[in-house]
């Protein structure tokens, strides 16, 4: 039997499931995509780069937590609820 992954672990693993999403939503999308790119100052070859970093996973969360258009969009498209998606930006940044 597995032992269950400590919160931290969870949260890690559920933003870097939802940030893959993000990006695969982006890739489908270019003209987001670059959006993203100009509001991160990524290049292409930084972008790919990064691929994979907690940067890059946090920076996609969160330029999709501030762009409710893109939000609801990406939601619709994986069938998750903005509640859901905001959940997971939340426990990246209990803050606020």
């Amino acid at each position: 039997m597995s032992r269950p992954l400590p919160r931290i672990e969870k949260v890690q693993h559920a933003a870097a499931q939802l940030a893959e999403a993000c990006l695969g939503y982006l890739v489908q999308h270019p003209e987001e995509l670059l959006a993203f790119m100009q509001h991160a100052g990524l290049d292409p070859q930084a972008l790919t780069g990064a691929v994979g970093s907690p940067a890059l996973e946090h920076g996609l969360i969160d330029y999709f937590a501030a762009n409710e258009p893109i939000l609801l969009a990406f939601c619709a498209n994986a069938a998750m609820t903005p509640e859901q998606f905001m959940r997971v930006w939340y426990q990246l940044n209990p803050a606020g």
